[in-house]
């Protein structure tokens, strides 16, 4: 198959970076690993039919996360990136230290959750810290714990925007509706505390929501989103570990599956990407 973006290797050849999210949410973060890193292979992965992740059980978003990382494997991935908080808060700990020294000891899947709480306090001077996410996230508690590792200091506070994410899936967050559900969740963060002076959006679908969250902040607040971070923090993982880089095919090819309609996941895609794409459905065995 010859994809419109990017080059056709041999299969043989190519051992791409996986990139997988429950639904459109991580073409945020491949957008920016691509802009970061355009020589390496892509393959990315969004299990729509089974989205959103957010209101999932623990075990669930794990069986679901671990399907789609050993299709990845399967697929010559070495490396995976879990680009979704819910699947990295839910699922990620479990498949790192269970699952790959069965399935793949010589694979890695990392996260978003850990890069981004390595450099929160690099941006807020008042010590508090707000976290925007899905109920998932929030319940897991990640954020807080992964914060308090590197900031002991800091304070953290938590809240879940459950509506975001089927706004801007159903193309509403860019209309006057979506101020109504922007405003009732940055009202509820703001109410735990005046002093939070940083916002991070813990959730990949965000990032299209940034500018009607802005006007809720406090001058000279700022807002992270995770893409970038991410990115960076890939260029330093694969400098310090020379034997994945390596292993990393270069074609500059991009490649997208779903586990949804392929048409509804192209006319969604180019909202978070920023341009349009061809994707392929991927066949999974959907247990409930």
């Amino acid at each position: 198959m010859q994809n419109p973006i990017g080059t056709e290797q041999t299969a043989g050849a190519r051992q791409p970076i996986g990139v997988f999210d429950s639904g459109y949410g991580g073409l945020t973060v491949l957008k920016e690993l691509v802009a970061h890193l355009p020589q390496y292979d892509y393959i990315y992965l969004g299990d729509n039919a089974r989205a959103p992740y957010g209101n999932r059980s623990f075990e669930t978003v794990y069986q679901y996360t671990l399907q789609a990382v050993e299709w990845l494997f399967d697929q010559g991935c070495p490396l995976v990136i879990l680009a979704c908080n819910t699947a990295s808060a839910k699922a990620l700990r479990t498949i790192q230290q269970n699952d790959l020294p069965r399935i793949a000891p010589d694979h890695r899947v990392l996260g978003v959750i850990r890069p981004t709480t390595e450099v929160v306090g690099n941006f807020t001077k008042t010590g508090k810290v707000g976290v925007l996410a899905t109920r998932g996230t929030v319940l897991s508690g990640s954020y807080p714990i992964e914060i308090e590792k590197f900031y002991p200091e800091i304070a953290v506070f938590q809240q879940a925007a459950p509506l975001w994410v089927p706004l801007i899936e159903n193309n509403e967050h860019d209309k006057a509706g979506a101020d109504y559900f922007v405003k009732e969740y940055m009202d509820q963060l703001k109410q735990q505390s005046q002093e939070i002076d940083t916002v991070l959006l813990a959730c990949t679908h965000y990032p299209l929501l940034k500018d009607k969250i802005a006007r809720h902040l406090p001058a000279g607040s700022v807002l992270i989103s995770q893409g970038e971070i991410v990115a960076n923090s890939l260029v330093d993982y694969l400098k310090r570990h020379p034997e994945m880089e390596t292993r990393l095919s270069r074609g500059g090819d991009l490649r997208f599956y779903t586990t949804d309609s392929p048409e509804d996941f192209d006319n969604h895609a180019s909202i978070f990407y920023g341009r349009d794409l061809h994707s392929e459905h991927v066949n999974f065995q959907i247990f409930p």
